[in-house]
């Protein structure tokens, strides 16, 4: 794939010089997949992911196999990557028992899974939301015991297919309850994909109210109505600047049935560079990675700039 499109550069007003991208396409994007995605495919998609200049890329999930069997084989992936240099490599952990897991292959970076939502907390991990606070509580306090950095994801912040609109002041109470854990960083899911830019903006603006301030946020969005570039606009407005994305476009939530698909990295780099705001990646290299990796699921990338580039060559 030799592409070598480049936006025109036209820096806009009080954004953020560089964004942090936090590559989700090893875990979140592979996690739903119908056939069985091999140890050392898995592990070949992480290095070129580091390749193309990606600095953090969440390598797996410390689930159990029954709940999530493509990423069965953590035990076996984590220690081919771990020791890449420069690189962030995080782990999701459900409960202590995915901590020990992690903590005995050398993880250092992790990340809790919870929701804004009584209904999908019930429907993700079969338990009431503070119950579910409940059982982070400790695995974050020893990860924090261990100097481990700790990631809070909160899904359904902006809707919930049960339940619709997920009030401000309810994803506020999850957020407050996970950095008063010990939670480093959080990153606001948009599960279902409805947010849109005002919404984005409002709940950015009473987190910081509320003592959240935007450099601990990430911000996930899902591009179900095609609002993922626009809410991301939206964030780095408010000065979010760790942004998380799929590479060419992987992945949803297996929970959520109207969630088709995160915001492709490709996309989001397009975005970013013309902006001026330095991320690091090389498109190009990354382009190649996402259709290399379409080549082996047997399917093409839903991102629309692996799309637009790759077809250049053709």
């Amino acid at each position: 794939m030799t592409g070598h499109a480049l936006p025109m550069t036209v820096p806009a007003p009080d954004l953020p010089s560089r964004v942090r991208i936090y590559e989700v396409g090893a875990r979140d994007g592979l996690q739903n997949e119908k056939l069985a995605v091999p140890t050392e495919v898995k592990a070949d998609f992480i290095r070129k992911l580091a390749e193309a200049g990606l600095t953090t890329i969440e390598a797996t999930s410390f689930v159990h196999p029954k709940w999530v069997p493509q990423l069965a084989d953590a035990e076996a992936l984590f220690p081919l990557v771990k020791d890449l240099p420069g690189v962030s490599l995080p782990v999701l952990v459900p409960n202590d028992r995915g901590l020990d897991r992690a903590l005995a292959l050398g993880a250092r970076n992790i990340a809790v899974f919870a929701s804004a939502t009584e209904s999908f907390a019930k429907a993700n991990l079969n338990r009431t939301l503070d119950e579910s606070l409940a059982v982070f509580e400790p695995v974050v306090r020893r990860a924090k015991d261990d100097g481990v950095h700790v990631r809070g994801y909160v899904s359904m912040c902006f809707g919930d297919p049960w339940e619709g609109a997920v009030p401000l002041r309810q994803v506020v109470r999850v957020c407050k309850a996970l950095r008063d854990m010990g939670c480093d960083e959080l990153s606001l899911g948009d599960t279902i994909g409805v947010a849109t830019p005002g919404h984005v903006r409002e709940l950015l603006s009473l987190l910081d109210e509320e003592g959240v301030p935007a450099d601990v946020i990430g911000v996930h969005f899902h591009d179900t109505y095609g609002q993922a570039l626009a809410n991301t606009y939206a964030a780095l407005q408010h000065g979010v600047t760790t942004i998380d994305s799929s590479a060419g476009g992987l992945g949803g939530c297996p929970y959520a049935r109207s969630a088709t698909g995160n915001l492709a990295t490709e996309d989001l780099v397009w975005m970013l560079h013309g902006l001026g705001i330095e991320t690091g990646v090389d498109l190009d290299r990354l382009t190649a990675t996402s259709v290399w990796m379409a080549a082996h699921l047997d399917r093409p990338s839903p991102s629309r700039t692996v799309r637009a580039l790759s077809h250049k060559d053709q």
